[in-house]
């Protein structure tokens, strides 16, 4: 097939499943077909591991959505569709770029729309189908879209057409296909701007020879006085680097107890400083290591001080997570200690890279181009994983354990809370999960979520 079926076909199939349905197993159907489709469009010279690995994870997204259709799922279906359309067309594009890509076409849609010669075969049609399309489809066509725009301005024109009883809505079918038009168009057809094409080589992972000769980066500076300004300020930055864990600790481990509230909120401020204080960290590295520095011969000292700071600095993240996990301990598991979790893995993971980054010469933008992945292989882990389920069956053993609580603010927590009414033997609170389950399970067809049908 060309492009202009893939989008016809798409599009139809977005007006098919959403059609008088709320979003729900139609959008992760959507995803898997859009997925599969990809692929055996993607040539075979491009189908790299990664295509495959993108292939399988975009699969599952839509899986997990049907299963789910929680907002991380539905990140993690649009995520990886854009990150395989990408891949599968520009192999060696660096992930930064992607959302300029995309954004940008999507700005510019209309005027790519109407140059049809850009994305419509380029060839005359003859004979009945010409007919078909000169004399009835473009007419029909306008005759629609005009009608829409008068029947908005004139009730008495609308009603002498709406009085008439019709089983399909064509008003929705009609913001449906365009809606549908709209994402198939942009995902099929789109294009790399020649200015994104040029700055993909700015953002590579590896310096250009030009940029390995060490070199003063201001004007006022001489190399060794930017050198020897490096030295100081990691040795400095390690020393007060330093003395804030064992205060960091000692206030964290052996201050006197205090309240839930106090603790929760003492914990959250020193998580936020830790978080930020490693950002400012890898900041200051990227500032003394962004070019010339790497292959300095005599930079061997304020390298060795940076790794230090780098090990430092993860000390202190190990310290955090030493703390919400003791925190976890006392007071349950919830939605925001895990994030800490999360946060503080991506923290340690972004110190990791950077080692890498000095000990391999790397430049500022791997790792960025390296994060992306994670934050995006993060957003796979929130959306595979049944969190509510997980918190639920660790809570429900302790004895503070609040239902009321859990049911409001825990998603997908029905299969922990009806095993724990069934233990509990409480009536009511199985009736209103109970009611929940059905109200879920009377919607459309193609707008449920399975994760209730499988709910006994």
């Amino acid at each position: 097939m060309k492009t202009h079926h893939y989008i016809f076909l798409t599009a139809l199939l977005f007006v098919i499943l959403f059609y008088d349905q709320d979003i729900g197993l139609n959008l992760g159907i959507l995803g898997i077909i859009y997925a599969v489709l990809t692929f055996f469009k993607t040539p075979k010279k491009n189908r790299t591991r990664l295509v495959y690995i993108l292939s399988a994870t975009s699969i599952l997204s839509g899986a997990a959505f049907a299963w789910y259709g929680d907002f991380p799922s539905f990140l993690a279906v649009v995520s990886s569709l854009l990150l395989l359309a990408y891949k599968s067309k520009n192999k060696r594009m660096k992930i930064l770029l992607l959302a300029p890509v995309f954004i940008v076409n999507s700005c510019i849609s209309l005027c790519r729309f109407l140059n049809f010669d850009s994305w419509l075969p380029q060839r005359k049609i003859s004979g009945l189908w010409q007919k078909t399309l000169a004399f009835i489809l473009i007419p029909l066509l306008l005759v629609s879209v005009f009608f829409g725009v008068y029947s908005i301005g004139s009730n008495h024109f609308a009603s002498l057409f709406t009085d008439y009883e019709l089983d399909i809505n064509l008003w929705q079918v009609f913001c449906l296909f365009v809606l549908g038009f709209f994402i198939a168009f942009n995902y099929w057809n789109y294009a790399v701007d020649k200015m994104i094409y040029k700055t993909n080589h700015i953002i590579s992972n590896n310096f250009q020879k030009d940029s390995q000769i060490p070199k003063a980066t201001y004007s006022f500076l001489d190399l060794d006085s930017e050198r020897m300004s490096g030295v100081i300020s990691f040795l400095c930055l390690n020393i007060l680097l330093i003395f804030f864990i064992i205060t960091y600790n000692y206030e964290q481990f052996y201050e006197i107890s205090k309240t839930p509230a106090q603790l929760s909120e003492e914990t959250h401020e020193r998580v936020n400083a830790v978080i930020l204080s490693i950002i400012m960290a890898i900041l200051v590295i990227m500032f003394y290591f962004k070019s010339g520095f790497n292959f300095d011969s005599k930079a061997g000292l304020m390298k060795i001080l940076a790794k230090i700071w780098i090990f430092l600095n993860a000390v202190l993240v190990l310290s955090a997570a030493v703390k919400n996990y003791e925190y976890i301990v006392h007071y349950s598991f919830t939605y925001k200690r895990l994030g800490v979790f999360a946060f503080l893995t991506l923290s340690l993971i972004g110190l990791a890279l950077t080692f890498i980054k000095i000990q391999k010469k790397k430049t500022n933008a791997f790792l960025f181009n390296t994060m992306v992945w994670y934050f995006y292989g993060t957003v796979l882990v929130c959306c595979y994983i049944n969190w509510g389920g997980f918190i639920i069956s660790q809570n429900m053993k302790r004895k503070d354990f609040v239902v009321d609580y859990y049911f409001t603010t825990v998603n997908f927590s029905e299969k922990g809370l009806l095993k724990y009414a069934e233990a509990k033997k409480d009536l009511q609170l199985e009736k209103t999960i109970q009611a929940k389950i059905k109200r879920e399970r009377s919607k459309k067809k193609l707008s449920k979520i399975l994760y209730y049908q499988t709910i006994e």
